[in-house]
């Protein structure tokens, strides 16, 4: 999966996962039962998804400053942050952008079961990110 039309359609798959999910466990766990549950369902219908998968945080020239886990790391190219919780806020947005920004992922998305309604967000970050200062001497 490499084209902007494969990540869509990846994430229309996760939505659709992450509803018939919410839709039988609704909400009230915590959020490791729904990162667990994700998880199984996506990888019983082929797609590649890591847990808690460490991914380095990056300065601007390309240093490892230290290292995150993802909660969900699916295809090898987007970011699923899971939240249990009320409603998401702003600091679960700028978590999951910082986490795209420094790690140098595109894609994310921001997904909420807590909530009486499944709150799911998509977030790219792109033209913004500066290549790794590996990639920018090779070119």
């Amino acid at each position: 999966m490499n084209s902007d039309a494969d990540i869509f359609k990846l994430c229309d798959h996760i939505r659709q996962t992450s509803f018939k999910l919410q839709s039988y466990f609704r909400h009230g766990h915590l959020e490791k039962v729904y990162e667990n549950g994700l998880a199984h369902r996506l990888r019983k219908a082929g797609t590649t998804v890591i847990q808690q998968h460490p991914l380095n945080v990056l300065d601007e020239d390309g240093t490892v400053l230290g290292e995150y886990l993802a909660d969900l790391f699916v295809e090898g190219r987007l970011i699923v942050e899971l939240k249990a919780c009320k409603t998401l806020l702003d600091e679960h947005v700028a978590q999951l952008l910082g986490y795209l920004r420094s790690a140098r992922v595109e894609h994310g998305l921001l997904i909420n079961f807590g909530s009486p309604r499944l709150q799911i967000r998509k977030y790219v970050l792109s033209d913004t990110m500066p290549a790794p200062a590996s990639e920018a001497l090779n070119e």
